[in-house]
């Protein structure tokens, strides 16, 4: 099998708020739709990256229904088929059983990749590489595969996987390392102890999965019984059902971290979530003095600052390790250090400019 076979399908969640991304994000307007990375928004990337693995008839994109608009706008290339709009927001368990149930009933052979919206992936030709080893792997073998990518720093805001025993030698599996048991899911730790799981070998936990569905659906109902109880509302037709009764849950909490048969495989490519405006200084190509523009940006003797501009220009005079957002009618202005914690910003702001850049 290879990315090409006709029973791959390409799953993209798009849901999520992207409150790190403050102001430019919004929950009507969350970070997969900025272009952060190039000039178009992150969605759009993904979907490019996607359809170099299927075509659009085999593309799922999850999201609920209030990204209708701003969704279909970013993505006009593609059918409404392409899209599952959620009627309640219930994290990436439900969203994966629904789309993973889909797939299953027009092809109980289909193979799931899942993607997120909002990742960064480089190479290309390495990420088509490695997803086509996993399809392999898994229309063969009955795991469900997870995507880990080896750390570069002691990250505080990425899931970890223990990795454990080989399932098998390379020759069975192809070219590259053997996929690998998961011994254990490692929530976002403290900066001590992620440096000791890098130590250790730990790698994060991309998101990335691959799985045969009619795998998923036996291991969803074996861990995830409360959710495996609604599935009656999809055979019924009744989705808005299924999403009020699901439970708010991961995928990797549900299913994954309770599975005997989920394994894993290492990435062949760069990889990185965009979790904050600090992603953008890995990302984007910095200037000669580590300054991290997008928009109309001048910086003039200064250093190492990330600004991003959707309005007009922007002049930085004398200062360093700054992040300056123009967004709207809001301009935030912070340090590099404070731009993790956005999040609790956002917290304390009078509800009006959580929600509107006004």
């Amino acid at each position: 099998m290879t990315p090409a076979d006709p029973h791959l399908r390409v799953v993209i969640l798009a849901g999520g708020a992207g409150s790190r991304f403050w102001p430019a994000s919004t929950p009507a307007r969350p970070k997969q739709l900025l272009p952060l990375v190039s000039s178009r928004p992150l969605v759009a990337d993904t979907v490019l990256r996607a359809l170099e693995l299927v075509p659009a008839r085999r593309l799922r994109i999850v999201a609920g229904r209030h990204l209708e608009s701003p969704l279909t706008s970013a993505l006009p290339e593609l059918p409404p088929g392409c899209f599952l709009w959620e009627s309640r927001p219930r994290s990436t368990a439900p969203a994966l059983t629904w789309a993973t149930w889909t797939a299953w009933r027009s092809d109980p052979d289909a193979v799931i990749v899942s993607l997120h919206s909002d990742h960064v992936i480089r190479p290309a030709a390495a990420f088509r590489s490695l997803v086509a080893r996993a399809v392999r792997i898994a229309a063969r073998d009955d795991v469900l595969l997870t995507v880990g990518a080896r750390p570069d720093r002691p990250d505080t805001g990425y899931g970890y996987l223990q990795p454990g025993d080989a399932l098998d030698g390379p020759a069975r599996h192809g070219a590259g390392e053997p996929p690998r048991r998961v011994l254990r899911f490692h929530e976002k730790p403290d900066a001590g102890r992620a440096a000791e799981y890098i130590r250790q070998g730990f790698l994060w936990n991309t998101g990335i999965f691959v799985w045969r569905a009619s795998v998923f659906l036996k291991e969803l109902r074996a861990h995830a019984p409360g959710i495996a109880a609604l599935l009656p509302r999809l055979e019924k037709g009744d989705v808005n059902g299924f999403f009020r009764h699901a439970p708010t849950v991961s995928v990797d909490e549900a299913v994954l971290e309770r599975s005997r048969s989920c394994a894993m495989l290492p990435a062949s490519f760069d990889w990185d979530d965009v979790g904050s405006w600090e992603a953008l200084a890995r990302t984007r190509t910095p200037d000669q003095r580590g300054n991290t523009r997008a928009g109309d940006v001048v910086c003039v003797e200064s250093d190492d600052n990330i600004v991003y501009s959707e309005g007009g220009r922007v002049v930085l005079f004398g200062v360093r390790e700054m992040v300056v957002v123009v967004a709207g009618d809001v301009t935030m202005v912070t340090t590099r250090e404070h731009a993790r914690e956005l999040k609790r910003l956002v917290q304390r702001l009078p509800s009006p400019s959580r929600i509107q850049r006004t």
